[in-house]
């Protein structure tokens, strides 16, 4: 098979194993890259970029990500945070007026980071098409009733997460969230990740293609809170559309590889700064690691632990043999850790999706190599 980049002799087992993803585990096209200490050890990519198989996953191929996005608004907080703009203790209403309806004047902007604000979807089902209407989102969000005692649980915010912090930052800043994020972090570290994708860019962007068999999560009863979050969401079919890659949807499309994933997160593997800038002090980086939950989360069903909105470790799920990691993953297979005990910080990202919300066999294969080469 026919893998470009750059791999370091050191960890020839992590290029073995991306192999393997492709004979053995069905990858059409995928990408995989690594940072420790701050300099990159691992930059690979593979396959093809569409399901026929006739375009090759070239260096600068792109794809949506899903949640993986999600570690872009955290570390987005974090900064604001740490420059003293953001009070994470602060009620949302402090930023945000309109919040504070139908008893959420309570909702603290730490439990937007960590799913527990109670808010995990929209009030009715939103088509493709409102999902790419910020203030018509927002609105909803709004107006709800928390769904549980903010604060006293998490429930995944599968795609309202985006448009919660999203709009808190806009309120601080002024600029869209996908405007600022492009301007302080990916631009800052020469990230090439995307959230709102410019058209310039469409022929370079990889088909995503869907689950062979939807995670059954996504087909939960709409009478329980997973049913409600996701029976919400019409969004899967709209991935390899213009509106879709065009939206600011913070939550959830993200485009970039594995290459600018880890280029945007690699600072919070090593104190605040990566790559010539420092995009936020070590004590913000830290901030992560305060623990705001950690239990059965209401809407994915096991166990999860959050920090800062990262997750901080699963009993359901390993990532990492040490302790201090930050970590999350897109639906269909993405993932991004961020290992601070090893300054390890790597990423996967690909565009055959298979049905695991978080923990992809695939992605989980590539780290395992990692770390067996560390």
């Amino acid at each position: 098979m026919n893998i470009g980049g750059f791999c370091d002799p050191r960890f020839e087992r992590v290029r073995d194993a991306f192999e393997r993803n492709f004979t053995e585990r069905g990858d059409v096209g995928a990408s995989f890259a690594a940072t420790l200490e701050g300099e990159y050890v691992v930059d690979i990519w593979g396959g093809h970029q569409d399901a026929g198989r006739t375009r090759p996953w070239a260096e600068d191929t792109i794809v949506n990500v899903f949640s993986t996005t999600k570690t872009m608004t955290f570390i987005t907080a974090l900064m604001l945070a740490d420059r003293g703009q953001l009070n994470l203790d602060a009620p949302v209403a402090d930023y945000w007026p309109e919040f504070a309806a139908n008893g959420k004047e309570g909702v603290l902007v730490k439990h937007l980071l960590a799913h527990s604000a109670g808010v995990p979807g929209f009030s009715r089902h939103f088509s493709a098409q409102e999902h790419y209407d910020w203030s018509l989102a927002c609105a909803d969000l709004a107006g709800q009733a928390p769904w549980w005692p903010p604060g006293s649980q998490s429930g995944y915010h599968a795609i309202t997460q985006g448009y919660l912090i999203g709009e808190v930052v806009r309120r601080i800043t002024g600029a869209s969230f996908g405007a600022f994020f492009k301007a302080e972090v990916a631009d800052a570290v020469g990230a090439d990740f995307h959230i709102g994708t410019g058209t310039g860019h469409f022929d370079r962007i990889a088909e995503m293609i869907p689950f062979a068999e939807p995670a059954p999560l996504l087909e939960a009863d709409p009478d329980t809170i997973p049913g409600r979050v996701f029976s919400n969401i019409d969004v899967i079919d709209a991935v390899n559309t213009p509106g879709w890659r065009q939206a600011e949807i913070p939550a959830a499309n993200g485009h970039g590889n594995a290459r600018s994933v880890v280029r945007a997160q690699t600072a919070m593997a090593n104190g605040g700064r990566a790559f010539g800038k420092e995009l936020l002090s070590a004590e913000g980086c830290r901030t992560a690691f305060t623990e705001q939950t950690d239990g059965i989360d209401a809407v994915l069903g096991f166990h999860v632990r959050y920090g800062m909105g990262y997750s901080t470790g699963s009993d359901a799920i390993t990532m990492s043999p040490n302790p201090s990691i930050l970590w999350w993953g897109g639906a269909g297979g993405s993932t991004i850790v961020i290992d601070t005990d090893a300054r390890l910080c790597f990423s996967y990202v690909m565009n055959r999706m298979d049905n695991h919300i978080l923990g992809d066999p695939r992605g989980l294969s590539l780290g395992e190599a990692l770390y067996e080469c560390l």
